[in-house]
């Protein structure tokens, strides 16, 4: 008893200690504004004992001693000085949002990018930009489609490639959380909504290639998304005719709590029944909820929850198609009509927890556990019998326009009933130490456990003039009706499999910045490393133990010249260990034993920031060159990937990108976009061909502008032109007969939108004092009316034996409306 006496007083000594500690300390929090109520950067907020400076949203955070009268003083050269007395609790979190006043009037101008952002060479996007821009998929990836090296060919997809790779090379963080891409979607008009929900967003980096080692294990890309920690009360509501959005966010008197909340609907079908195909039922609809939940314990200590509950339905009814093709003197046309319908349902469950102790302001650790599990199903059957026939070019003809002559009829029999459920469960543990004031240090030690229950059950008939055909890769010759045929009646195609996968992974980091003078000039040094092993088994059987290595360097150089320029070089090894899609061959059988493939990054950028008109502008450009190896080969059918899941291929990529962004009407940002890629694969020492996401050129404006005499109508351009990427082959059959190419993708989207209020203008209208935002728009999807293609539908001709490559069109011109307010 007298021991237990002992420890139960030595428990309560610490207890009190700690607690001594934590009650001399408080937090002054708020967002420094100016007379127009805009948040303001780099303001210096300091008291006796400690200092900062706000960020790019104009917030601070300052601890301070408790239970004595402390005066924080907020300075920046171009306001006045403020000053404000204060005296709070032990472990007090008090809100403070001072308003500085102007020395002189000066120019508004757009802050392009921070301190970190021209460092590492990530590209900043204004959270602002992704709500006004239009397009016919609006969000963060709608912006992420005009920046140089990120190419797309289909505006109903959220999807998108980077420098060459495909769809699954790129990674999304959301608050340091790695998010996931829907498992069966078939086509772009499937997917609905992305992860990111636009109203909660506060900071979005993107990375194009060359990225740190803190990043994870993927060959192209980075995206990385912080959500907003509200600071006081708001809500917003967006309605369209596509569907709409609603949030609220707020914090707890005590400022311990806060949260934000967004539902968002969207129903596709204003866009989907605009393309060829007729539709009896056409009711492409998504649904989601997104929450995020903060917590501050004391000074430091934070926890936060992410969870995320979405929907999409897909139901599909087609009627009748006709689509055009061929040349002015040779005019075909494919006539097909359809029976059947296809119902697809895609459910998914997220929810992440997140702790953060930071001891002092050198140290911070982090914690983060996540859950992802999605349960997705497809199911469909649909009779297409069609007519593939020549049409009269004869313009003074009677018949027009019109097939006169039918080159071959056949049918085609698509059925499907697959299911699949995948749960994902990962655990994190970072660091972050500032070992004084040029070096620092972070790490990382993460486990992830994949769960994949897939039921694949799909086949296709296709009967041609009344005689079906077997499948290509049977001996059997079917040459009806000249001899009588007698091998098995088998489908055209035919996947059957059912996989039980799981995944364990285990990998690291561990990143290192420096910053140092050469001289006069600064450079930036940060080298990394990363590591994984995992393990793949299948029903029960066990693939080998794998471990990959990703060493990473990356040199900036910023001379100390009249002009502000920074050089960057980046060189490391890029590895993408094989997700359940890429052990998954075209059979529908897994592969346990897929390699991770394996690339070589060489990224060189220069950054140049300059003054034309008197407004700010910068000139970033980019060349790379990336080669690979063990690269899993696949073909793309719309948004599906199919693989090899076997590693036969090597490759290459380089180009160059360019991006031009400032101001070119005074007050707000534009910018011009160029790209130039090439990129081949060798399969099985065959020779090398076009990749799927060969895309040679890309040119993109993004720009806005205002009526001078009537600043508050305001217009957005989103403008895309791509060159065409490879056509794609028929199912079973040799890439390498079929190196055709879409035609270039075309897209210009625009929006006009009058602003009854805002930060700068409609103050005086007091039927709009309850609002900080009411803005009423107009928008066209597809203003010039061009005819974009996604993919090729193969139809065989009966009579030449030769495949028509009739191409898939996406959206025409299309009108929306669109309402906005805040509060």
């Amino acid at each position: 008893m007298l021991i237990h006496s002992k420890l139960f007083r030595i428990i309560l000594f610490f207890i009190f200690i700690s607690t001594f500690s934590f009650a001399q300390k408080a937090r002054i929090k708020g967002v420094v504004l100016n007379e127009n109520q805009l948040p303001i950067e780099n303001v210096s907020v300091s008291s006796p004992t400690s200092n900062t400076i706000t960020n790019k949203n104009g917030f601070y955070e300052l601890e301070i001693a408790a239970n004595v009268e402390v005066i924080i003083s907020y300075y920046n050269s171009s306001f006045k000085k403020s000053t404000y007395k204060v005296n709070l609790k032990p472990n007090e979190d008090f809100e403070w949002n001072p308003i500085l006043g102007t020395i002189n009037e000066v120019i508004e101008t757009v802050v392009i990018s921070g301190k970190n952002r021209k460092i590492n060479g990530a590209t900043a996007l204004s959270p602002v930009l992704l709500r006004r821009i239009p397009g016919g998929n609006a969000g963060v990836e709608n912006l992420i489609k005009t920046l140089p090296g990120v190419y797309s060919n289909n505006e109903l997809s959220t999807s998108y490639a980077v420098r060459g790779g495909n769809y699954d090379e790129n990674l999304v963080y959301v608050n340091e959380i790695e998010v996931y891409r829907p498992f069966l979607v078939r086509s772009g008009q499937q997917e609905g909504l992305s992860f990111t929900n636009t109203d909660m967003v506060q900071n979005i980096d993107f990375y194009a290639g060359g990225f740190q080692a803190k990043y994870g294990d993927k060959l192209a890309s980075v995206l990385d998304i912080a959500y907003r920690n509200p600071k006081s009360f708001h809500a917003g509501l967006e309605a369209s005719f596509l569907g709409g959005s609603i949030f609220a966010e707020g914090v707890s008197k005590n400022q311990k709590w806060s949260n934000i909340t967004g539902v968002r609907y969207r129903n596709n079908a204003l866009l989907v029944n605009s393309q060829e195909t007729q539709s009896a039922n056409f009711n492409p609809s998504f649904l989601d909820v997104q929450s995020l939940f903060n917590f501050n314990l004391n000074t430091k200590w934070n926890f936060s929850f992410l969870g995320n509950i979405a929907q999409n339905n897909y139901n599909y009814q087609p009627t009748s198609r006709q689509t055009n093709f061929g040349t002015i003197s040779e005019p075909i046309a494919l006539l097909i009509q359809y029976e059947g319908q296809e119902k697809d349902t895609y459910t998914t469950f997220f929810g992440a927890l997140k702790s953060v102790y930071e001891p002092n302001k050198n140290n911070k650790y982090k914690h983060i556990s996540s859950i992802y599990h999605t349960v997705e199903q497809e199911y469909y059957d649909i009779l297409a019998q069609y007519r593939l026939g020549e049409v009269d070019a004869n313009i003074g003809s009677e018949t027009f326009g019109n097939v006169v002559f039918s080159r071959g009829i056949g049918s085609q029999l698509n059925h499907a009933r697959n299911n699949l459920d995948a749960l994902i469960v990962t655990n994190e543990i970072k660091g972050n130490h500032k070992l004084n004031d040029d070096n620092a240090i972070e790490w990382s030690f993460k486990h992830n456990f994949e769960n994949i229950r897939d039921r694949v059950v799909e086949w296709e008939v296709i009967d041609s003039a009344g005689f079906s055909l077997p499948n290509p890769e049977l001996e059997y010759i079917n040459d009806q009706p000249y001899n009588p045929y007698f091998g098995p009646l088998a489908p055209y195609q035919n996947v059957r499999a059912k996989n039980n996968t799981t995944i364990n992974r285990f990998n690291s980091y561990l990143n290192w910045n420096y910053e140092g003078m050469i001289g006069s000039h600064t450079y930036y040094v940060n080298a990394g490393v990363r590591g994984q092993s995992w393990m793949a088994s299948n029903n029960g059987i066990s693939g080998n133990n794998q471990f990959t290595f990703s060493p990473r360097a990356q040199f900036i150089l910023k001379p100390n010249w009249n002009k502000e320029m920074i050089f960057r070089f980046s060189v490391g090894v890029y590895n993408q260990p094989p997700f359940y899609r890429e052990l998954r061959a075209s059979d529908g059988s897994v592969n346990p034993n897929v390699k991770d493939q394996k690339s070589i990054h060489f990224v060189f950028g220069h950054d140049y920031s300059f003054q034309l008109w008197n407004r700010p502008f910068k000139l970033v450009s980019e060349a790379y060159y990336k080669t690979m190896t063990d690269v899993n080969a696949y073909t793309i059918d719309n948004v599906r990937i199919r693989y090899e899941a076997n590693n036969n291929a090597t490759a290459y990529v380089y180009g160059i990108d360019g991006r031009l962004n400032g101001e070119f009407v005074p007050g707000v940002e534009s910018w011009f976009t160029f790209g130039y890629l090439k990129t081949e694969e060798n399969q099985g020492g065959k020779g090398f061909i076009a990749r799927p996401t060969d895309q040679r050129l890309k040119f993109a404006i993004l720009f806005q502008d205002y009526m001078p005499n009537i600043p508050s109508l305001k217009m957005y351009l989103n403008l895309v032109y791509n060159t065409g990427l490879p056509g794609g082959s028929p199912a079973y059959a040799d890439p390498y007969l079929y190196q055709t190419r879409l035609n270039d993708y075309r897209r210009a989207d625009t929006g006009f939108s009058y602003v009854f209020k805002d930060a700068k203008l409609g103050g005086h209208r007091k039927w709009l004092a309850n609002f900080s935002e009411f803005s009423l728009g107009f928008e066209i999807y597809n203003m010039f009316n061009n005819q974009n293609s996604i993919t090729n539908t193969w139809v065989r001709d009966v009579y030449t034996k030769t495949q028509y490559g009739v191409p898939n069109y996406l959206t025409t011109r299309t009108f929306n409306l669109k309402l906005s307010m805040r509060i």
